[in-house]
């Protein structure tokens, strides 16, 4: 198979998957990493349908397959950092979900989604105030809402110290 015929079936995978067929695109991309067990690419691909089809046990393997090997562009590898770490999340992997956000948070800092989902982990294993620091700085630094705006510096403050009255 020809680099162009793999990028034209990854293409009709997500066509598939974006189509609501996440079954049909599945079996292709199912087909598609037995013929490339390290492509990152396919990989990122086979877990993201396994999420979208509810088989997360399924997802981890290839999306640690696909962080593992090279070829990722910098949004794919920010959705399958998110993706996994999401994925370990929802299985109760809550140490691991942690671990692999953080690293996105690292590698991306300005990506409020790594964030968002970071904050969701850290509350799962009872870090509860880092998660809330980083929700109120996510807020105050994306929210378009006037009065969040009004009250900024007041918000930055108290992420730094919850526990702070001034």
């Amino acid at each position: 198979m020809s680099a162009r015929e793999k990028k034209d079936l990854l293409a009709e995978t997500d066509r598939l998957r974006e189509e609501g067929r996440a079954g049909e695109a599945r079996e292709k991309l199912l087909a598609l990493t037995a013929r490339f067990p390290d492509d990152a690419e396919v990989a990122y691909r086979t877990a993201w349908v396994h999420d979208v089809l509810g088989l997360e046990s399924e997802a981890v393997a290839y999306y640690e397959r696909s962080l593992a090997g090279t070829g990722l562009g910098a949004e794919e590898r920010r959705g399958a950092l998110l993706g996994l770490g999401s994925t370990y999340r929802v299985l109760g992997r809550y140490g691991q979900a942690v671990e692999t956000l953080r690293g996105g948070v690292e590698e991306f800092p300005d990506d409020g989604a790594l964030r968002t989902f970071l904050a969701m982990a850290l509350f799962n294993t009872g870090e509860h105030h880092e998660a809330m620091r980083l929700l109120l700085r996510l807020v105050a630094s994306t929210s378009d809402d006037p009065y969040v705006q009004q009250y900024r510096p007041a918000i930055e403050h108290y992420a730094k110290d919850l526990d702070e009255t001034m």
